[in-house]
């Protein structure tokens, strides 16, 4: 009996699978572009149990891991993450496990690459297969682009993976080149197989936003008990149209990323059991889900973007049978969605605040930086602000060296003298030198990382690779933190003006392409034609029908979106009231006038990092003009200081 049959329960794989399998046991890496719900995650878990040596699987989510684990392990198959919600002998257990080749798969974020001792120990694993899920977020053209992923092809070089597979059900055709190129794929080897799903009915209705809830209400009552997800795009509006719906008698819960994390499984576990038909969420919900019978997915709000879009309504109807995929479509929230955007572009003088600290920081050739603390100093966004650090190392300017913790913290749980006892000879006086230079508290010790390599030479890795051996044996507790990320300064004679203007058109040029990116989705849900044909002829499939037949536009309904309500002509607005009590606070702490661009966030509601500590949220005029375009309220502004 075939290892797919005897573990899997499958008589045979599909075209697309059978394919990507193929050719990962040939020896070559691959790219498996697949609609949502298809299968993506056999391609990896198939070979995995056939290659000799560890498969690494790097996903975005926690949620996604969690899910693909409790499946890997519902099938007997060796498989154990490392992740941020663990405790610390939990991660070292599964470092065993995978030190000693017990273990085939083994999951992480990216960002566990970037830790030092991750990858030391890792190194020190032979692995037969990198794995990237979601791994559009490898291309700046992706829409939910993570610009640590862009050091992915350098991590597979470092560790000395031999080939790569890479995941995703929302490729459009320029993604699809960049990660090809990016991992070196041959063409023949990166498979996409149809996005048309001919039992998903793709219906869009024009509904104003003041008659949203009772057509949502009419909608899920017609369909009582089946099971549905509906979207929307703030955690206040999951809880109040969850809340709307229960009192109408449709029981539904809200689910969103604000909410405590047991709350959060419970909710999703009752929803998998079908004890729960109705969830009200963010889109924190539904990664990984793979609950074959949901009937209905909902649009309560617009989603992001045809990426979006595809990946959530790509929940239903997994079964093959017949599910509505609705958008009750407007333009209401339009300002909040493209908000998001403009709130991640930094400000000039932001992007001049980092490049400023690269000159001044590296005489020594290297630059040191935390990234919460350098956030907060330029006032960009943590996000934003990994984009710009990659950014300059593609420019060339700086290269990742390594992260480390800037402090390491131990507890005894073992007398000191009872763990010298275990040592002799220089190894007795090297952790002698480890205890007498620590800086105890009352029952934590700091390591001087310093002292100990001044006056016993005593090398930075060395001491933590004892550290890890001395938990590892259970003899301390072992804490760190301050990441600290250690950047080469290539290219010391750049001009950070010419270069900051430069960056921040690239910032520029991203947040027009995200803007478009809403306005294509609003096109494709107010379109003529077909909307099945449109969707997938967006992600590059033209083997879909024309004419689906079974979508709103096939039926005959193109939908004509209401604009959103008329809103009172901005020059009735008093700039000085809405602005001053912020205006003053800035002064304060900054010693200058806010920029029109920080006023303009201020006034939409946009956090940035300086927010927080001004208090802005509860100062006057915060989000006042939320309801209004953002572009339109910066030039109305700029006007006012003209």
């Amino acid at each position: 009996m075939s290892t797919l049959e005897r573990v899997f329960g499958f008589q045979q794989l599909r075209p697309g699978q059978e394919r990507v399998v193929t050719a990962v046991l040939a020896g070559r890496s691959a790219a498996a572009i697949f609609p949502t719900g298809s299968g993506k995650s056999l391609c990896y878990q198939l070979p995995a149990l056939h290659l000799p040596h560890l498969t690494l699987v790097v996903s975005p989510l926690l949620a996604l891991m969690q899910d693909q684990l409790a499946f890997l392990h519902s099938r007997g198959i060796s498989a154990a993450s490392i992740d941020s919600a663990q405790s610390r002998e939990d991660a070292s257990a599964v470092m065993t496990r995978a030190k000693s080749g017990e273990l085939k798969i083994l999951m992480i974020s990216v960002e566990r690459l970037k830790n030092e001792r991750f990858r030391n120990f890792i190194a020190q694993v032979p692995i037969s297969l990198l794995v990237i899920d979601e791994a559009h977020c490898i291309s700046e053209w992706g829409h939910n682009f993570r610009p640590d992923y862009l050091k992915l092809p350098d991590y597979q070089r470092q560790l000395g993976i031999p080939q790569v597979l890479l995941l995703t059900a929302t490729a459009t055709p320029p993604v699809i080149a960049d990660m090809q190129q990016k991992f070196a794929i041959a063409a023949d080897d990166v498979v996409t197989t149809g996005f048309y799903r001919a039992n998903l009915n793709l219906l869009v209705e024009p509904v104003s936003g003041a008659d949203k809830q009772r057509r949502l209400e009419q909608w899920l009552g017609a369909k009582a008990g089946q099971p549905s997800i509906v979207y929307v795009t703030q955690q206040k509006t999951a809880e109040q149209v969850a809340a709307r719906l229960s009192q109408r008698g449709i029981a539904a819960s809200a689910y969103h990323a604000g909410m405590p994390h047991e709350a959060r499984e419970a909710i999703q576990r009752q929803f998998m059991a079908g004890q729960i038909n109705c969830i009200v969420a963010t889109i924190a919900f539904g990664m990984g889900i793979d609950k074959a019978d949901i009937r209905n997915v909902l649009h309560f709000d617009l989603p992001k973007s045809i990426e979006n879009y595809s990946q959530e309504i790509g929940r239903a109807g997994r079964d093959g049978q017949p599910s509505d995929c609705l958008v009750l479509a407007n333009r209401d929230s339009l300002n909040v969605l493209e908000n998001f955007v403009y709130g991640d572009t930094p400000e000039l003088d932001g992007i001049r605040c980092v490049l400023d600290e690269l000159l001044n920081s590296s005489q020594s050739g290297e630059w040191e930086l935390m990234l919460n603390q350098l956030s907060e100093q330029s006032n960009i966004r943590q996000l934003p602000l990994k984009t710009l650090l990659v950014q300059l190392e593609l420019r060339g300017i700086i290269a990742p060296r390594y992260a480390y913790f800037a402090e390491y913290r131990f507890k005894f749980l073992l007398g000191p003298e009872a763990l010298l006892e275990k040592f002799e000879g220089e190894r007795r006086q090297f952790v002698e030198a480890l205890v007498a230079t620590s800086q105890r508290a009352r029952t934590w010790c700091t390591v001087d990382f310093d002292q100990l390599y001044q006056q016993h030479q005593a090398e930075r890795g060395r001491v933590i690779k004892a550290l890890d051996y001395f938990q590892e044996k259970g003899w301390i507790e072992l804490e760190s933190k301050q990441m600290t990320e250690v950047y080469a300064l290539l290219d010391p004679g750049f001009d950070p003006v010419a270069l900051s203007g430069e960056l921040h058109g690239y910032f520029s040029q991203q947040e027009a392409s995200e803007i478009r990116r809403i306005h294509a989705m609003l096109a494709l849900f107010a379109s003529e034609q077909c909307l099945s044909q449109r969707l997938a002829a967006y992600f590059g499939d033209a083997n879909a029908p024309q004419q689906c037949g079974h979508c709103s536009v096939c039926r005959g309904q193109v939908a004509q979106l209401p604009a959103p309500p008329a809103l009172p002509p901005l020059r009735q607005q008093d700039v000085h009231s809405l602005c001053d009590g912020f205006v003053r606070k800035h002064q304060e702490l900054k010693g200058s006038a806010p920029s029109a661009e920080c006023l303009t966030r201020f006034l939409c509601g946009i956090s940035v990092p300086l927010f927080t500590k001004l208090k802005a949220r509860q100062l006057g005029g915060f989000a006042a003009l939320e309801d209004y375009p953002y572009a339109e309220v910066r030039s109305w502004l700029a006007g006012q200081q003209g």
